[in-house]
């Protein structure tokens, strides 16, 4: 086994090696004093600043953190090379990561020589993994000082980010598969059945199976059985696409999609316009003065007006709720998103924008700020994010969620964080099961910038101009969902000189869809 690189500490007692199969760490003549054995071939080697880490860069990309004293793996890093996503975790489980990223990384359990392999995306154990804390307490030591003090006083430890919380193979989620129709069938009715099989690791059963069609929730299975079940499917007069959730009491599969080839008759609804309803929040004139911001009610109001003109081009109506300032109580905004549930069918679409603070409570949940938000009361004042992913999961149509959320400003106070963190929100909004397109101004921790050149938020600012055809990439008259995602990344680079980056999420099981037409 040949060394491939080399770092000294500080204090010149200890040498560390990285080398072909393991990570060696030897005292100042040459004893071994702990050997980590390592996947890959080392390509680089780094003691911390402060002597308690060692940081070793791999040829396959990862980077991982381990304990000086004695060799345990702390962290291990992945950066995709789209160099937005990344994912950050423990060898228990326990993940921080960038929005859309929880695909990158999950548990693979093999299931004995004759049969496959099988793998569960983190985002199925979201609940229980999702910890940006430890992960956090893990690099600074502040996680396991916390939890030997709640082992001293006799209480359950919290976890250290080191150990695993269940034991994995007995709080799996069902596996679903579509075993008729076959992928591509062409079909002449708009009633279909799917036949389709539940597998699961355990004897608990399977609690139902959510049906979508083309990303959206049309349905809910509740008389499910594990093995070989039959359902009746209504789908549209169009090609689409059909997914399947099985979901028990520990989380959801992954989905199943079968694309459908429509080869019956033209129907009417083909030429049917759907409805647009949009909710457009926006908070400026805070009554805590100290919150106060520049543009977040123009911005609400500015997006509302972009959309209007859509009315006899995309859709037959356009219905606008505008909540800005004084109107965007608490109260209001709940009455908003029932409001926006109720109206929306399965023919139109939905959008809901938030311009505004956000703020997480100590456990890492996201709310949103109202005009009357106290910062002392929050859960009774703010708008918490699960009243929003209902609403979300529940729009029977397709939905599209604006959010800018992430403003500067003293809106912690003194000890706070001053960042919102919209990684878990966004993610689980965006996840299969709630199926909205997520559109957001910065990465999640970032700030959102506002400026009197351009009169507007940055995000905002791009997102108009892209509605009013700069997003016609093609020049086809179309503005979908990715090419306003391309063209506001672009825009809002520019206009922030790179301090911005806005991320789109959408849905795996979910097709590329225009969300308004140049006139």
């Amino acid at each position: 086994e040949q060394s491939r690189c080399v770092d000294v500490a500080k204090n010149g007692e200890n040498i560390f090696f990285g080398a072909d199969r393991n990570i060696y760490c030897l005292n100042e003549t040459g004893e071994v004093l702990w050997k980590q054995k390592v996947l890959d071939q080392c390509a680089a080697i780094k003691v911390s600043g402060n002597g308690k880490t060692v940081l070793a860069a791999f040829v396959d990309g990862m980077v991982c953190w381990y304990r000086a004293e004695d060799g345990r793996k702390l962290l291990t890093l992945y950066v995709h090379p789209d160099n937005t996503r990344w994912a950050l975790w423990t060898d228990a489980g326990y993940y921080d990561c960038a929005l859309g990223a929880e695909s990158l990384i999950g548990w693979h359990l093999n299931q004995g020589k004759d049969h496959a392999a099988s793998f569960y995306p983190v985002s199925q154990f979201r609940n229980t993994f999702y910890r940006p804390d430890i992960i956090a307490g893990t690099i600074t030591g502040e996680v396991e000082k916390t939890s030997q003090t709640a082992i001293n006083n006799t209480t359950d430890p919290v976890p250290t980010g080191l150990e695993q919380p269940v034991d994995i193979t007995q709080a799996l989620p069902p596996e679903v598969t579509i075993l008729s129709p076959p992928p591509d069938s062409e079909i002449n009715t708009q009633s279909i059945k799917i036949v389709y099989n539940v597998r699961l690791s355990g004897d608990e059963a399977p609690q139902s199976v959510k049906v979508l069609v083309d990303g959206r929730p049309v349905q809910l299975l509740t008389n499910v059985r594990k093995g070989r079940n039959e359902a009746t499917v209504e789908v549209p007069s169009r090609n689409c696409e059909v997914s399947l959730i099985a979901k028990n009491s520990f989380g959801p599969s992954v989905p199943v999609v079968i694309g459908l080839k429509w080869k019956g008759k033209s129907d009417a609804d083909q030429l049917f316009k759907p409805k647009l309803y949009v909710l457009a929040v926006g908070v400026s004139q805070y009554q805590n003065k100290e919150l106060a911001l520049q543009f977040p009610a123009k911005d609400a109001a500015d997006f509302a007006e972009s959309m209007k003109p859509q009315k006899g081009l995309l859709y037959g109506e356009v219905v606008v709720k505008l909540l800005t300032d004084k109107q965007a109580t608490k109260e209001n905004i709940l009455d908003g998103l029932e409001w926006l549930q109720r109206e929306t069918t399965s023919k139109d679409m939905a959008m809901l924008f938030l311009a505004g603070h956000g703020i997480n409570d100590n456990t890492g949940n996201f709310f949103y700020l109202p005009v009357n938000a106290d910062l002392e009361r929050i859960r009774t004042t703010c708008v918490n994010y699960t009243d929003i992913q209902q609403t979300v999961s529940a729009v029977a149509g397709k939905i599209i969620v604006y959010v800018d959320a992430c403003h500067s400003g003293n809106v912690m106070g003194t000890g706070r964080r001053a960042v919102v963190d919209l990684v878990g929100m966004v993610n689980e909004l965006a996840g299969a099961e709630s199926g909205a397109v997520v559109f957001t101004s910065s990465t999640g921790r970032q700030y959102s910038l506002e400026d009197n050149a351009w009169n507007n938020g940055a995000f905002t600012k791009a997102l108009v101009e892209g509605i009013k055809g700069k997003a016609d990439l093609f020049n086809n008259r179309s503005i979908s969902v990715k090419t306003l995602d391309a063209y506001i990344t672009q825009r809002v680079k520019e206009l922030t000189k790179g301090k911005q980056a806005p991320t789109t999420i959408i849905p795996n099981s979910m097709p590329d869809f225009p969300i308004a037409v140049t006139p």
